[in-house]
């Protein structure tokens, strides 16, 4: 996992400082050890409530590994958390503004996905914007929303992209915009050869 929070453009990026990501990754860790301790959970509790492994949840609380996005999200799901909210609670305090510098950036390289948190974080958000980016060729599977009732509106900003909700595929090309409401698997495809660049409203039911 790698977030850096100084990009001018989700798909230019500078050096990003090894310490930080670490610092990062023992939040990180360290907030999701608190989420599971605080119900009462043992690791194999865990691992058998959300299908990611004893031995990756332990190696992510320890800060040794970082989540992938569809990892992450099988996480949130069991915490009835979205992704925002709990990258916000490892950040610092919330503010009103933030500016375009500032916005953080999330990068699952296993993956291909890069994802600007836009709106300013804030735990106890009902609505917020985020924007995706898919390098091409990028498939990012979720078995589940985080939420379940989310609601969502995908509107593409460059290239091409596919949404799959439950058995029903869209294809979606610059301007387009899907609006869903996610009780089930979903899956965000870049099959062309370029990217694709998305906005991705979000609002919790």
């Amino acid at each position: 996992m790698r977030h850096d929070a100084g990009r001018d453009a989700i798909g230019t990026r500078g050096p990003v400082p090894d310490a930080a990501d670490a610092r990062l990754d023992t939040r990180l860790g360290t907030r999701l050890a608190e989420l599971r301790t605080e119900r009462g959970w043992s690791l194999g509790e865990l691992a058998e409530r959300s299908g990611v492994s004893r031995s990756t949840l332990s190696r992510a609380e320890r800060a040794e590994t970082s989540p992938t996005a569809a990892q992450l999200n099988r996480l949130c799901a069991v915490y009835g958390h979205t992704m925002s909210q709990l990258l916000s609670e490892v950040e610092t305090a919330p503010v009103p503004l933030l500016r375009a510098a500032e916005q953080p950036v999330w990068e699952d390289t296993a993956s291909g996905f890069l994802r600007r948190s836009v709106s300013p974080p804030h735990a106890g958000l009902r609505g917020e914007l985020v924007e995706g980016r898919l390098a091409a060729g990028a498939d990012i599977a979720y078995d589940r929303p985080p939420v379940p009732g989310l609601e969502q509106h995908v509107w593409v900003l460059e290239g091409m992209l596919q949404v799959t909700a439950g058995d029903t595929a869209h294809e979606l090309g610059a301007g387009d915009c899907l609006r869903l409401r996610v009780w089930g698997p979903t899956r965000f495809r870049c099959a062309r050869t370029t990217a694709a660049r998305y906005l991705l409203a979000v609002v919790r039911p």
